[in-house]
């Protein structure tokens, strides 16, 4: 299976829903609102499945791409598809592994663009946030999107971090968090 990312670049998916890749129209959005951002940034792909999310970073200026996955023919196909986008000279490395004992492992980055889109049904969301904001991964002027079931969608208070803004596209919605003002 494939999908088409910026550029009308090609990249490989693996069958069936194991890595549900965020929907064409949702990408498009968040690029958008992003725009100024993403050339030479740093980009952390948090769940990343497919690795389209972070493709397209790579496609559209992004100096570095990290990427954290579980599954390990995830991973391999994420690398095929970063290396047949990324130029020379970025970065890319796809981490293997649970999120929550591989995150502390970039403590020490920051990161201009997070994007986190774990399995909506997961108990993840909360403990990602607590941790990227433990290990102080998003840069100041940095940004947080989450990408969620619209219904029952609760969180709690996150150290150090506030919404600062929602979208919503049908089943699917986006929420953004910046560092807090104190």
């Amino acid at each position: 299976m494939s999908l088409r990312i910026y550029g009308n670049r090609q990249l490989k998916t693996l069958p069936g829903q194991i890595t549900r890749p965020t929907s064409a129209r949702v990408r498009e959005a968040l690029f958008n609102m992003w725009q100024g951002k993403v050339e030479g940034c740093r980009w952390l792909d948090l769940c990343t499945g497919s690795g389209a999310m972070g493709a397209e970073a790579l496609c559209r200026g992004a100096a570095s791409v990290l990427g954290i996955e579980q599954s390990s023919r995830a991973c391999s196909l994420i690398r095929q598809n970063w290396q047949q986008v990324a130029k020379p000279e970025q970065q890319f490395q796809v981490w293997r592994g649970d999120i929550l004992q591989r995150l502390p492992g970039a403590a020490g980055q920051k990161f201009d663009c997070i994007y986190f889109d774990p399995p909506y049904a997961s108990d993840l969301y909360q403990p990602v946030l607590e941790a990227i904001a433990h290990c102080q991964l998003l840069a100041p002027d940095g940004e947080i999107a989450v990408e969620h079931d619209p219904q029952g969608w609760a969180m709690g208070q996150i150290p150090t971090l506030e919404v600062c803004r929602e979208k919503n596209y049908g089943n699917t919605a986006l929420t953004f968090y910046c560092q807090a003002t104190t």
